[in-house]
């Protein structure tokens, strides 16, 4: 993301936390905070959320997900995550570091497949079965981490050994022979190309003359990988951007738009209008009444 330094979020204590290695966090009907939204960040951490309802989305990576329900994503210390709907979530974190992993009990873990995540996978798909498991076994989390004792770290660990272990037989069911392809690995480096090129570089060409291929070769490769068009994902990181300058900033859309490429100020909003169903100018007076 090159328009902004990557900020580092640290795991902040509530209430119920003893100490910065360890956080559960229950969102029913909650919005994003206000800082975090469109906001690309990293954590010092790790994260496994379970959402029951969502539809929002959130980006990994450059890979956008929508936040489907009864399904699991995670991230760890390395990810940059973006969140960039407003949208309610009902859902359950737990977050968690390196250092809490490797007290003496809980060593093992960090050399279980979600941890070290060598398929770049964040997202799991749950079957019934496996919903019901992981939202008793959150609840149980949840109830534990709220009751303060000399028992309480002993029973955190063994949930959350419990939980890494059944998610990383479902990674590994989900993702084993996913050793990246050719085709994946052009994927990648197309995405990469547009998180530095996005405002200089609006066509599917341009990205293709990069790569030294044709551009019917990376429509083809991208659609098939990715599910979506090749243009399709250039224009999702050009509203992401403008999302977030909309939002957190007071630039006129004129400027915004010279900002993003377009010489044209109406023809962003267009675009804009296009992609969303809004107007720049709509969609920054809806979410900033959001968040007055």
């Amino acid at each position: 993301m090159n328009t902004l330094t990557v900020p580092v979020y640290t795991l902040e204590q509530d209430e119920f936390s003893a100490g910065k290695q360890f956080r559960v966090y229950n969102f029913e009907g909650d919005f994003p905070h206000r800082s975090d939204l469109l906001i690309p960040h990293r954590k010092d951490h790790y994260l496994i959320v379970f959402i029951r309802k969502g539809g929002s989305r959130q980006w990994i990576d450059m890979n956008s997900y929508i936040l489907n329900d009864n399904t699991v994503y995670f991230s760890g210390p390395s990810q940059v995550i973006v969140k960039e709907e407003v949208k309610q979530l009902w859902s359950t974190g737990i977050a968690f570091t390196k250092e809490f992993l490797s007290l003496q009990e809980n060593a093992a873990l960090l050399k279980l497949p979600l941890i070290v995540n060598p398929f770049n996978g964040f997202e799991l798909k749950l079957t019934a079965a496996d919903t019901v498991f992981i939202d008793d076994l959150m609840q149980k989390i949840t109830i534990e981490y709220k009751q303060a004792g000399e028992w309480q770290q002993r029973m955190l660990s063994a949930y959350l050994t419990i939980l890494l272990t059944y998610l990383s037989r479902l990674y590994t069911a989900q993702y084993k022979g996913n050793d990246l392809s050719s085709e994946q690995q052009l994927l990648k480096r197309f995405q990469e190309k547009i998180d530095v090129c996005y405002q200089q570089y609006h066509e599917v060409n341009d990205y293709a003359s990069m790569l030294n291929i044709s551009s019917g070769h990376l429509s083809d490769v991208i659609r098939n990988q990715s599910g979506k068009p090749a243009i399709k994902h250039i224009h999702d990181r050009l509203i992401m951007e403008a999302r977030r300058l909309l939002f957190h900033t007071n630039q006129p859309l004129k400027d915004i738009s010279f900002h993003l490429g377009f010489a044209d100020t109406s023809y962003f909003n267009r675009f804009f209008k296009r992609e969303t169903g809004l107007t720049p100018a709509t969609y920054r007076d809806q979410t900033r009444a959001m968040y007055p």
